[in-house]
């Protein structure tokens, strides 16, 4: 629905009708000393088309980056028709349903998108969304525990997404549960052995695949290993890598739980959001499950109508009894994520997976065939992000790629300081040989060139494009 503001007139109108002289009569009884002053600074109005021309300058001057930078967040090509129904005021403005069975569209949106992440998962149950996947994999950790009922230990490997440790730290640390933190070994995957001197006694372990430096895990081989020990399995997953690879489901005797980043799915690469994070998890493990779940059923002339089959959260239950205090889910993005899955279809995730580890490993060829360039871990199985030793800074490089209008990756040192020289690069099904030769032919020019200069030639030079 259009956006109609009232004009002058109406608000005369309006006024009249009730008896007020101005706008600022109906603010009366709040004291002068608790009002705003004017907004300092702002312009003078602007006509719908003077805001689409400012609107658009200002997107120009941004620039359009070729990006190879994956690192929790991935270009991928989103079917022009996914925002064209989800834009749609009757999407685009459906909140929580609150009174639920009235909201019957809502409610199968949401049905058909618990659907498609348990097909994904291989997993019995999902609910109807999480805020992103760090909250999810928080909430999981926590329903971990529930389930779990004697311990409040959780292993979670190095190989976790950094920011993803982080945040779960500052939700559970709260509730006197501990992480511990998993070593990497040298082959960039959980070290198996150091991970078994750990396992007795711990409520969970998390299992990344692809981990957050893109190698694959022995996902297998970890899941038998927490289920043998009582353990409860917690998937951490990207949910286009579950179209080609096992799912948590199939892994070993199978994961508990389940979760991840929707962003893939339909979601454009926006600033760092809003996003969406999946969960799903085995039936008996249900009732311990945050947020929603909706089912199906028939009314009572047999129609198929669609409710609220679970809602164990604090807004409906006692708060002692609420399994989270999660508010609300993503809808708007849950939409697009359920029509981009309905057009691509499994088939087509399928080739998207395919795609995207094909490309990023001519990448890799490409990129570990100029002199000084290596890959940190050439033997073990990737998806669709590898990580790069550099033989210059890698902060220098990213900078002169930048100034090139290539988002050259990830620069590892921040997250892992024994990989100062590591940069993590990934390619999606969206760039083709010429973008993979663009990259190469700049960063061979950039390294060599930085190889050969003096530091002090480009130290903290900014301006200088190579």
């Amino acid at each position: 629905m259009p956006f109609i503001p009232h004009t002058a007139a109406d608000r005369d109108a309006m006024l009249e009708a009730i008896g007020a002289a101005s706008v600022e009569d109906l603010f009366d009884e709040i004291p002068s000393q608790l009002r705003s002053a004017p907004l300092a600074g702002v312009p003078e109005a602007m006509t719908e088309q003077e805001v689409s021309r400012l609107m658009r300058e200002r997107a120009a001057d941004d620039g359009e980056f070729l990006t190879f930078l994956g690192a929790g967040a991935y270009e991928h090509h989103i079917p022009a028709a996914v925002w064209e129904i989800a834009s749609r005021g009757e999407f685009y403005t459906a909140y929580t349903p609150y009174q639920a069975e009235a909201s019957q569209g809502t409610l199968q949106v949401l049905y058909e998108f618990q659907t498609m992440i348990t097909s994904l998962t291989g997993l019995d149950v999902a609910n109807a969304s999480l805020y992103d996947g760090s909250s999810a994999l928080a909430e999981a950790v926590l329903m971990a525990v529930r389930l779990h009922g004697r311990s409040r230990r959780v292993l979670v490997p190095e190989t976790v997404h950094p920011l993803y440790r982080k945040v779960v730290e500052a939700v559970v640390s709260a509730q006197s549960i501990a992480l511990e933190i998993m070593p990497m070994g040298a082959d960039g995957t959980t070290d198996l052995e150091a991970l078994k001197a750990c396992l007795d006694g711990a409520a969970a372990l998390v299992i990344p695949q692809p981990n957050f430096l893109g190698c694959l895990e022995d996902v297998h081989a970890l899941t038998a290993l927490a289920r043998e020990r009582g353990l409860l399995a917690i998937g951490l997953v990207n949910p286009v890598a579950c179209a080609l690879l096992a799912p948590p489901g199939a892994w070993g005797p199978g994961c508990d739980i389940a979760v991840g980043e929707g962003q893939p799915l339909g979601a454009p690469l926006s600033s760092g959001g809003p996003y969406f994070g999946f969960m799903a998890c085995r039936r008996e493990h249900v009732r311990q499950m945050p947020g929603r779940v909706v089912g199906r059923t028939v009314d009572i002339a047999g129609h198929e109508a669609f409710t609220l089959t679970l809602q164990a959260r604090e807004q409906h239950i006692r708060r002692s009894k609420a399994t989270s205090n999660i508010c609300t889910n993503q809808g708007l993005l849950v939409t697009a994520a359920t029509v981009h899955m309905a057009l691509v279809g499994p088939e087509g995730l399928r080739r998207v997976a395919l795609a995207s580890h094909a490309h990023t490993a001519d990448l890799r060829a490409r990129l570990t065939a100029i002199p000084g360039v290596r890959a940190a871990f050439p033997a073990t199985p990737f998806f669709h992000e590898v990580v790069l030793r550099l033989p210059v800074p890698v902060p220098e490089v990213l900078r002169a790629l930048e100034a090139q209008g290539i988002l050259g990756g990830y620069a590892l040192g921040e997250s892992f300081p024994d990989m100062a020289d590591g940069l993590l690069v990934c390619a999606t099904e969206t760039k083709t040989a010429d973008d993979i030769a663009r990259y190469a032919e700049h960063l061979e020019r950039i390294v060599t060139k930085r190889r050969l200069d003096p530091p002090c030639a480009y130290k903290d030079d900014n301006s200088r494009r190579s």
